[in-house]
């Protein structure tokens, strides 16, 4: 059975940052497409970030210079590094898996899915 578990998430000042880390078990993701969604309330899920096989990141521009994106193949997990935050980064954060090489930025192109964790960014 595949999982992928957040973690890291909270309770932070504007301006703070937070690391959230997603460990994958039941698959191994190393050499597949992995990306950060976020969900606020009343709002569609949206891209966030993700890694393509080849480590290469991609960035929604609303983060882009803020946060960045990493994974760690041996661990068999990846990390979203969130600086400088703001009260609209505010939404649950979910890490997201698809069977590709390659990255997109819809939703329904990913096929398994974290159970989310929430940041909340205070002003």
């Amino acid at each position: 059975q595949v999982q992928l578990v957040e973690s890291g998430g909270g309770l932070v000042q504007a301006g703070g940052s937070l690391r959230l880390s997603c460990a994958a078990s039941g698959r191994t993701f190393n050499s597949e497409a992995m990306g950060w969604f976020r969900q606020a309330p009343e709002k569609e899920r949206e891209f966030v970030a993700g890694i393509d096989s080849v480590g290469s990141t991609y960035y929604a521009d609303s983060v882009k210079g803020r946060f960045a994106i990493s994974r760690d193949n041996a661990k068999n997990t990846v990390y979203l590094q969130m600086n400088s935050l703001k009260p609209e980064d505010t939404a649950v954060y979910y890490c997201a898996g698809r069977p590709s090489y390659t990255i997109t930025y819809s939703s329904r192109d990913y096929y398994y899915w974290g159970q989310g964790t929430q940041v909340t960014v205070s002003s």
